[in-house]
């Protein structure tokens, strides 16, 4: 049986022009717009020194404790290629340490972002490269599989597929299924040129504060 030991090719990804613009945006704007139904769970946390990253999905899912397939995402991932791990949260053990990164960010892809732990963060903090993670740990990985690449995977409580859109910076991550990416980013350009606008009327003191009363008084309450 192959399911739980297989490697399969990575087919479509989300286009290069809609990464780049996705590349300008906020992930919480991004987020916002997908009626903030798409993001990762508030536990990961930026360890790399790079502090945004952009790029399609390049979907891993390791055993707990076990860093086989992660090894061979490494290898396989494609430049700008961001690598989702799925380590179904353990942080007993770290699936990545600073070599493995190393070799990942020398190869060119963009990141990685790891539903479990990884190790070896100051190393981690002084490399320019992306890396998000549930947690950290010094315990080291076994290499034994099981494993799957290029397979959906569970990662924060979202579902990824393989080429997805991931968006990364020091809120978090999110991510835009690849179907729905160039709507998705139109729809955060937008959302991001009103809160421009809003930035500039809260320095000019006039910005309209009279929907939070009316929102109150619409439900009824007292004293609104």
């Amino acid at each position: 049986m192959s399911i739980g030991l297989r490697i399969r090719p990575i087919g479509q990804r989300v286009a290069p022009e809609i990464i780049a613009r996705a590349a300008a945006i906020p992930v919480a704007n991004i987020g916002d717009v997908m009626n903030r139904m798409q993001t990762l769970r508030g536990t990961f946390h930026a360890y790399g020194g790079r502090r945004r990253m952009v790029g399609p999905a390049f979907t891993v899912k390791a055993r707990p404790g076990d860093n086989l397939l992660l090894h061979r995402a490494v290898d396989m991932a494609a430049p700008g290629d961001v690598i989702m791990g799925d380590g179904a949260g353990d942080l007993d053990i770290a699936l990545m340490g600073d070599l493995m990164l190393g070799h990942a960010h020398q190869r060119g892809v963009a990141g990685v972002v790891l539903d479990g732990a990884v190790r070896d963060i100051a190393s981690l903090a002084k490399m320019e490269f992306g890396v998000w993670a549930r947690g950290h740990t010094p315990a080291g990985p076994f290499k034994e599989g099981p494993g799957e690449i290029g397979t959906p995977i569970a990662c924060g409580g979202q579902v990824v597929m393989p080429g997805d859109l991931i968006c990364c910076d020091e809120d978090g991550v999110v991510v835009v299924p690849l179907a729905e990416a160039e709507a998705v980013i139109t729809a955060a350009e937008a959302h991001q040129a009103k809160e421009i606008k809003a930035e500039a009327a809260i320095r000019a003191g006039t910005y309209a504060r009279g929907w939070v009363e009316e929102a109150l008084r619409a439900k009824g309450c007292e004293g609104a």
